[in-house]
């Protein structure tokens, strides 16, 4: 008899700091220094938690695809799971809601890179723990109890993880 694991888990991730120093679109802004130093130090003490991630899914924005690589590298990801989808850059929350519930139901541990409004609304409409804002490099898992991501209902918040309270 086998015993059927009936939860989803979605890691989810506020891309890290950018820079405003540039005479670009919204789209192209690079990450800033502290933005690099955040995602490494976030992502290492991620992967000391033995993470099995199934997918991940990031915003084709710069940010958010700079700040998913670093993840990607420090939690030895491998790149055949990874996906660039350009609904993520998404500030609403409409679109991120419906990159989710399109997953896959073989996916069980979802990982995404996106963006603030969304990410904020999301952890808060699906949370059972209100955040009043993920920062940048933030990251908040949820559990949730059901076996097809087009069903997704509010669940758990198992953790949140952000640089200011790893840094001493």
């Amino acid at each position: 008899m086998y015993l059927i694991d009936n939860m989803k888990d979605l890691i989810i991730v506020r891309h890290a700091k950018s820079s405003w120093e540039h005479d670009i679109i919204d789209h192209q802004r690079p990450l800033k220094k502290r933005g690099y130093n955040d995602a490494n130090l976030v992502s290492k003490f991620l992967n000391k938690k033995g993470l099995l991630i199934d997918l991940v899914i990031t915003s084709d924005a710069v940010r958010a695809k700079s700040t998913a690589k670093i993840f990607i590298l420090n939690l030895n990801i491998k790149n055949k799971i990874v996906e660039f989808n350009h609904d993520l850059y998404d500030f609403s929350g409409s679109d991120l809601l419906e990159v989710i519930k399109s997953c896959n139901d073989s996916i069980n541990t979802l990982m995404l890179f996106g963006h603030n409004h969304a990410i904020t609304a999301f952890v808060n409409t699906f949370g059972n723990k209100y955040i009043d804002n993920v920062p940048t490099c933030g990251v908040v898992i949820i559990e949730f109890d059901i076996t097809k991501w087009r069903d997704l209902k509010p669940g758990k918040t198992l953790n949140h993880i952000f640089p200011r309270d790893l840094k001493s």
